[in-house]
């Protein structure tokens, strides 16, 4: 197709080019005539022709460097345009779109697109960033408002014991968020970096699944969850430290908002070349809206409980990143007040290339 259409566009110029040599014929020869009536004479038929022929290049050359100048200033004006706004843009104005005429699949029509797709990208990356601080600002300046507080508070001498005693708990516990808030930034900045250390080997999933559950017992015994492990003997090619993040994670979570008495359900489906690991709760799930955003940074589907459980709001958006390197899906459903399963998606074997490099 496109191939026909470059043909087509040859012949179009090829026929232009013939029909303007015609009419430059019929100019050059009408002039040169003019001029010899003018002049008395009266050459033969070879010389007429001649000088026709003569007309038709001096006609040639007069509008090739017409044109010339025409598109130099035209191309000159181009020219400036685009250099003002990579100016705009290297000033952080990237607001900047770039109107100018031309065919998206020539050279200069590329170069138009790309910069006008520069601008649009580097300013969701800026309005990112923005949304970045302000979320960490945020995030930061809560628990250290109440570090402030009650640090103040314990300055008054008549305080009674049990306050003091109190007073204090809440300031270890809002030093452990501040705490938290930096090691999973500092671990979300290093998992998008291109120098995380990416080490997968062959190990035992199942296994994996079960160390983890006994290493939250005390946690899921404290609340009499039951825990359902529906587990095969399977072997994936992972990042076993990493993957480990990812399960320790999802199930904090999935004790955390499970109530007392309550049943959470860890089990397998495989594919021909993937896993499918479902951790499913009878928690207090989530609305269509939470789901919508849960994986991204700084989000909390439950803003009353994050003082008590020391939330940070990075923890699903770290387990979506290590999925996501090793080229594997995380999703969830649920249902409020009644259920919430995630679901994660693992090749069985991966490359060895990072998916974010």
């Amino acid at each position: 197709m496109k191939r026909l259409k470059n043909s087509l566009k040859l012949f179009l110029i090829l026929m232009l080019l013939l029909t303007i040599s015609i009419v430059f014929a019929f100019i050059s020869y009408h002039i040169t005539s003019w001029i010899y009536d003018w002049l008395g004479k009266h050459p033969q038929g070879f010389l007429l022709q001649l000088w026709t022929v003569v007309g038709v290049f001096v006609l040639f050359a007069c509008t090739v460097i017409i044109t010339f100048l025409i598109g130099l200033k035209k191309q000159r004006n181009y020219w400036n345009t685009i250099v003002d706004a990579l100016s705009r843009i290297a000033k952080g104005d990237f607001t900047v779109k770039l109107d100018l005429k031309a065919d998206d699949e020539d050279q200069f029509g590329q170069l138009i697109h790309g910069i006008n797709h520069m601008a649009v990208e580097l300013g969701e990356m800026e309005r990112m960033r923005q949304e970045f601080i302000s979320n960490v600002s945020h995030e930061i300046q809560s628990p250290l408002t109440s570090i402030n507080g009650f640090a103040k508070a314990l300055k008054n001498i008549d305080l009674p014991e049990d306050k003091r005693q109190h007073y204090l708990a809440i300031i270890e516990m809002e030093s452990n968020r501040l705490s938290k808030i930096s090691d999973n930034l500092l671990k979300l900045t290093s998992l998008e970096s291109q120098h995380h250390p990416f080490e997968p080997s062959h190990y035992r999933l199942d296994k994996q699944l079960r160390n983890v559950v006994l290493t939250l017992e005390p946690n899921w015994l404290a609340k009499n969850i039951d825990m359902d492990l529906q587990l095969e003997n399977i072997s994936i090619m992972a990042d076993e430290d990493l993957m480990n993040q990812v399960w320790m994670n999802l199930l904090s979570n999935s004790i955390k908002f499970t109530p007392a008495a309550g049943i959470i359900t860890i089990s397998m489906t495989k594919q021909i070349d993937t896993i499918t690991i479902a951790i499913h709760d009878n928690g207090i799930g989530l609305t269509e809206e939470q789901q919508n955003h849960i994986f991204e940074r700084f989000y909390k589907a439950d803003q009353s409980r994050t003082a008590e459980n020391g939330g940070s709001g990075l923890g699903l958006s770290i387990v979506k990143k290590i999925v996501d390197m090793h080229n594997g899906t995380i999703t969830v459903e649920s249902k409020l007040a009644e259920f919430t399963t995630f679901f994660v998606t693992l090749p069985l074997e991966i490359n060895m290339t990072r998916a974010n490099e």
